[in-house]
């Protein structure tokens, strides 16, 4: 059996390839149909809700003790409520309602995206770091929930950026460039986080918190547009197919 490769070589790893492809699958991506759009943020639903219950606060809980983790998670949530109000964790996860607009509601300039998504992929890094740090296995499905919930991210982006003016290849050029900031957050993580072990649980703690946000405050109210029950049913089990897919990664690098 090959060995796993070292936290360092992951989190570049990871966080090069993740950034790299959530672009361009969302480059793709937005000439599709808003339906297959939902469709993809049911998916990062699940994706991300199964890394925070199957990975991150099992894990957690794990190496904490458990009041000082769901402290830790419950600060976190009000803590991305404020970044949030205070626009500075403004990462236009709204993808399905802007292209249900036609793109023209929006009213964020294109250099507020770039801004936003820099600071976002910039977390992002950092969280893969830590959960890389903690067990391969857990930064495995971490990033893969990343880029999952990233893609429908990039496509609101990208969305606005071409509505503000942006030509397509400059609005594929800026996107990439942000992705840069995912490679940062992870190299920064690892440099905070590799003798630091004794704080992992707080960090992953606050790791969940986010992705926890992320399904809860942006990507499912955008999904209750659309109420049909046959809507509703498809949303359910692509959730479930998300939640599946994050289960099966665990399962088939922990044995």
């Amino acid at each position: 059996m090959l060995a796993a490769p070292t936290p360092f070589v992951a989190i570049v790893v990871a966080c090069l390839a993740g950034g790299l492809l959530a672009i361009i699958a969302a480059a793709g991506t937005l000439t599709l149909h808003p339906r297959w759009i939902s469709g993809l943020i049911s998916f990062a639903v699940g994706a991300l809700l199964g890394a925070v219950f199957v990975e991150l606060l099992p894990h957690a809980l794990e190496q904490g003790s458990t009041q000082r983790v769901m402290i830790t998670v419950l600060a976190g949530l009000l803590l991305f409520f404020l970044l949030e109000k205070l626009v500075l964790w403004r990462h236009s996860h709204d993808a399905a309602q802007e292209l249900h607009d036609h793109i023209g509601a929006s009213s964020r300039p294109g250099l507020m995206i770039v801004i936003g998504n820099s600071v976002h992929n910039f977390c992002d890094g950092i969280v893969i770091a830590a959960t890389f740090i903690a067990n391969f296995a857990l930064g495995t499905t971490t990033a893969l929930a990343i880029v999952a919930h990233a893609i429908p991210q990039q496509v609101g982006d990208f969305a606005v950026l071409l509505h503000s003016g942006y030509t397509r290849r400059r609005a594929f050029v800026y996107n990439l460039a942000t992705g840069v900031a995912t490679l940062a957050g992870g190299l920064a993580g690892y440099a905070a986080l590799a003798t630091m072990q004794q704080i992992l649980p707080t960090v992953l703690a606050l790791a969940a918190a986010s992705l926890l946000y992320v399904a809860v405050a942006d990507l499912i109210p955008s999904l209750h547009r659309r109420p049909e029950p046959a809507q509703t049913a498809l949303q359910l089990a692509l959730i479930g197919v998300g939640i599946g897919i994050i289960g099966l990664v665990h399962v088939a690098l922990e044995h």
